[in-house]
């Protein structure tokens, strides 16, 4: 859009009035600026001496006056660059012209009501007790416990730990530790269907820790990213301890997956990297500029009082066998 003065009316500041309507336009529609282009018609007469950056430089300095930019100049506007073939055929400007911007201070980001960036996660991190189950049913029972009781603080993370669906173990052959696990990966993916209906229903995303998946005669260590919106994605671990190895028969992930962490504004491109259930903290990016950082580091397990722990690598494994082959 292009704005004139009629050269019967000019000298009556009628463009300055003009200006000033769009400025206070801009001002009532809490726009962030005004943003034009604009021809430097006077430069003609410096084209053979100076680069069109010299030129306006000229023109601030106000040792050079031209009709154009020192109007806009004068008005608040700010040359944010040089444009070239804005029009080939203006001869005057040798068809270069300036992108100008005017900011509105006035200007107030709006706040979203829904799907808005969030400064402050909330994550709730599941200390799991290991209890005894007879059935599917009472496992899934105390995760939506968990999920209920977190999702009451509106958190938007719920986290539980690594290998949480291990009391089903226990109906298991004790005496083959590889068999049982491979058993125990049975219930994974009806437990993975649980979990991302609770994210669904209590408006919470669920880091499902990991269970185990037997696909294909491979055993693999999976986390799932159960999100609110009823979808999900997956992460193999990627570095399968020493006994995981030599127990199980477990196989590491091949590369690490780049997530969504499904918090925040929707399609948000802003994208969570966990290379392995334990792994927590993201290195910023460029562009990056969410505020969120890490989900957690760790997280405890409450046993029952007189349960062995031996420590050490695969510690969690051995104290599985052991305590389930004592209850079992």
């Amino acid at each position: 859009m292009d704005i004139f003065v009629h050269s019967g009316y000019r000298d009556l500041r009628l463009g300055r009035r003009l200006y000033d309507a769009r400025k206070e336009l801009c001002e009532r529609l809490n726009l962030r600026a005004i943003v034009a282009g604009g021809r430097i018609p006077a430069y003609k007469k410096y084209a053979d001496q100076l680069t069109p950056s010299q030129y306006i430089e000229l023109v601030k300095n106000k040792e050079a006056y031209d009709p154009v930019l020192s109007f806009q100049l004068a008005n608040d506007f700010h040359v944010r660059k040089i444009i070239t073939n804005y029009e080939p055929n203006d001869r005057e400007s040798r068809a270069y012209a300036t992108l100008l911007e005017w900011i509105n201070i006035y200007y107030e980001e709006k706040e979203k009501l829904i799907g808005a960036a969030k400064t402050v996660v909330r994550v709730g991190a599941v200390q799991w007790q290991m209890r005894q189950v007879r059935a599917f049913e009472e496992l899934r029972q105390q995760v939506e416990f968990f999920v209920d009781a977190v999702a009451g603080y509106k958190a938007d993370f719920i986290l539980f730990p690594e290998f949480f669906s291990a009391p089903l173990m226990a109906q298991f052959n004790q005496g083959n530790p590889a068999q049982a696990i491979r058993d125990l990966a049975e219930f994974s993916e009806r437990l993975r269907e649980e979990l991302v209906r609770l994210a669904l229903a209590y408006n919470i995303n669920i880091v499902a820790g990991s269970l185990p998946e037997y696909r294909d005669q491979t055993l693999h260590n999976v986390s799932y990213l159960c999100r609110r919106d009823g979808t999900w994605e997956s992460q193999y671990k990627l570095h399968i301890t020493p006994d995981e190895t030599a127990y199980w028969g477990s196989k590491g992930g091949r590369r690490a997956a780049r997530i969504r962490y499904g918090c925040g504004q929707g399609g948000d491109p802003h994208l969570l990297r966990r290379g392995v259930p334990r792994t927590a903290a993201y290195p910023r990016r460029p562009g990056d500029d969410h505020p969120v950082r890490a989900l957690l580091d760790g997280y405890q397990e409450r046993l029952p009082a007189g349960t062995p722990l031996c420590p050490g690598a695969g510690h969690r494994e051995r104290m599985l066998r052991g305590h389930y082959r004592q209850r079992g």
